[in-house]
């Protein structure tokens, strides 16, 4: 199940501040107090009286919480979870906005959550704090009238934490409800806090990320001096905001048309995209059958890019040869091996890790085949990327280098990376990225491209990685990437900055946030 509005989606985590609607329906048993100019419903029921177990939705969505807690990904953990429980339609929307809300904003709801409970979190149980951001969400950030946010999480608490628990939660989910998300802001974020604080918690980012994307706005040149906190707060949204599930038709097996034809509107950035206004993208043929896939947009112009490219010859024989050198999971290399196919070209897509290069030969099987019919090779292998240099010199035409990174440019998808990722991470990071890049180089023939992508904006990931390895070496140029991202219509993509890098932002054009650096090898 893709992340995808729901019946109950409102409010917060689409990048509003307002609490969504709530209330209750006349005559339901319960009371209303004055509070902060408004009437605020409330159970009469006591914590003993109330459900004592919790509807299959509250209790997936926990389920899928703890997973998150102990290592596992949302976007491969909750589509695991629906199954198992059977769970589709309006009901499976609904979990997919409490599970992506509650853990893309525990950064507001947490502080919301200790000052309600009169303690620091450290003094809350990780599970039962766990269920109260989910009933914080359903409070502040969706449409869940309070006595039900209340009755519902009290009830999870109940079944999942135990009836010790489910008093506490009770209490403090009464205090939360007690104001809305505007007041609690000012008590969590008083008068006078700086501006990266106040935005990580408005905002719900760490406030290292905070600090590093409004850096990256200005050393991308989106933003100036003076439009750079708004359009911080812009971007920082985007990334609260769920997103669209865009589809991508690997062309030669599949056509966007067919994909409008299944529902999906044609993509005005991508010429081989399409976007997916609800429903499970697997139910799509050309989908389930592997000839299209799920990919964000910003990651099909990449490859596309790299496909355009003009490469200069090197008066060898013979068809051009493309490597993917990280191409795990294999979205990226699913595109490539399409874009060969058609070019003539063969692909060699390589992956360190031998469960995700299992995941590449999975996406590529219905390229491969197509391969096998034209005679063209298309090989996946497992191998260290940082040798390839060494042990292929100057065999590739077009190499893609879609390097390990932070991921702070797929925060929108990603909703747990956010809080996993810790600044300590670009130095180790930044090290296998101009490896990965200087080993890129050497395997490329003179006049092959290099194409370094990046799903983060991260100044420390994308600049100064290009610009480090071009510095130390005299046997590659960057090239203008812009002329190479071409949308729907053939027209350039707007708002690319001045060049010779693109960066894409979520809040300019509703991709993730990939940096892309084309390098041509010398002769």
């Amino acid at each position: 199940m893709s992340e995808q509005s729901g019946p109950e989606r409102g409010g917060r985590s689409g990048g509003q501040r307002g609490g969504g609607q709530r209330g209750g329906r006349d005559g339901q048993r319960g009371g209303r107090r004055q509070q902060g100019g408004r009437r605020q419903e409330y159970s009469a029921q006591r914590p003993s009286e109330r459900s004592r177990t919790s509807d299959p939705q509250r209790l997936a969505a926990y389920t899928v919480m703890r997973a998150v807690a102990e290592g596992a990904y949302a976007n491969l953990e909750l589509p695991k979870v629906l199954r198992e429980k059977r769970i589709h339609g309006r009901d499976a929307a609904f979990t997919t906005e409490l599970v992506y809300g509650a853990i893309r904003l525990q950064g507001l709801y947490d502080p919301i959550i200790a000052s309600a409970a009169g303690r620091p979190l450290s003094k809350i149980d990780a599970n039962v704090l766990d269920t109260l951001r989910l009933g914080a969400h359903q409070l502040l950030g969706m449409r869940v009238p309070a006595h039900a946010a209340a009755d519902e999480t009290v009830g999870l608490a109940r079944r999942v934490n135990g009836a010790g628990a489910a008093g506490f939660v009770n209490a403090v989910m009464r205090r939360v409800s007690e104001r809305p998300l505007d007041e609690w802001l000012r008590i969590v974020v008083p008068e006078g806090t700086a501006t990266s604080a106040r935005l990580a918690v408005e905002q719900s980012h760490p406030e290292w990320v905070v600090k590093a994307m409004r850096a990256a706005l200005l050393g991308h040149r989106a933003s100036t001096p003076d439009s750079v906190d708004t359009d911080l707060e812009r971007l920082l949204e985007a990334d609260n905001a769920a997103p669209k599930v865009s589809l991508v038709a690997r062309p030669g097996l599949a056509d966007v048309e067919e994909l409008v034809e299944a529902g999906a509107e044609r993509s005005p950035l991508s010429p081989v995209g399409a976007v997916l206004a609800g429903g499970d993208p697997g139910g799509i043929p050309a989908v389930r059958e592997g000839r299209a896939a799920v990919q964000d947009e910003g990651s099909q112009l990449v490859a596309l890019a790299l496909a355009a490219v003009p490469v200069e010859s090197d008066d060898r024989a013979g068809a051009e040869q493309w490597l993917d050198l990280c191409a795990g999971p294999g979205g990226k290399a699913g595109l490539l091996a399409a874009l060969a196919l058609q070019a003539g070209a063969d692909l060699t897509a390589n992956e360190v890790s031998r469960h995700r290069a299992d995941l590449v030969r999975q996406t590529l099987r219905p390229a491969a085949e197509r391969a096998a019919e034209q005679g063209r090779s298309l090989e996946v292998r497992t191998g260290d990327g940082r040798t390839v240099g060494e042990d292929e010199p100057g065999r590739y035409q077009r190499v893609l280098v879609d390097a390990p990174c932070t991921g702070l440019g797929a925060l929108r998808r990603r909703p747990e990376a956010r809080w996993r990722r810790q600044p300590g991470d670009l130095a180790d990071l930044g090290r296998l990225q101009r490896e990965l890049l200087a080993a890129a180089i050497d395997a490329t023939a003179p006049g092959g491209v290099v194409a370094y992508a990046t799903c983060s904006p991260h100044l420390a990931e994308t600049q100064f990685v290009v610009s480090d390895t071009t510095k130390r070496r005299d046997d590659v140029e960057v090239l203008d990437a812009r002329p190479f991202l071409r949308d729907t219509s053939g027209e350039p993509v707007g708002d690319l900055g001045d060049g010779p890098t693109v960066q894409l932002w979520p809040h300019l054009h509703g991709t993730d946030g990939m940096f892309l650096a084309l390098l041509r090898k010398r002769g």
